[in-house]
């Protein structure tokens, strides 16, 4: 199990990583949305929004508009770290049940060309 600290760490790669994807295929398949990371293992969430302009940094606080994420994902934490760091294959991890990803099916495609 990892700590929360290197849960936020991992969420900071991935800001990072989202920055790599060309504006293109950003404009052509991110829209804008609230985004909650629950990290199950840890009883702890971190919500965040993706826009065609890039990933905004997570935080543990809900946003203070008070409206729910559009897409939602649980998640262990190892599994996190490994998805991020490329160990884990998205697509075996949401088949095998390691991730799960509350979204439209519209924002499931749409993620799916980014992952």
């Amino acid at each position: 199990m990892a700590s929360v600290e290197e849960c936020r760490a991992a969420l900071e790669k991935l800001v990072e990583q989202f920055d790599e994807i060309s504006d293109e295929d950003r404009a052509r398949h991110v829209v804008e949305r609230r985004v909650s990371c629950r990290i199950s293992d840890l009883d702890v969430t971190f919500y965040g929004r993706i826009h065609p302009n890039g990933l905004d940094p997570f935080k543990e606080a809900p946003p203070p508009d008070g409206r729910p994420p559009e897409i939602k994902l649980t998640i262990r934490s190892a599994d996190l770290l490994a998805l991020v760091n490329g160990e884990l294959d998205m697509a075996r991890a949401l088949l095998g049940g390691r991730v799960k990803i509350d979204a439209s099916l519209g924002d499931l495609l749409r993620l799916r060309r980014l992952l």
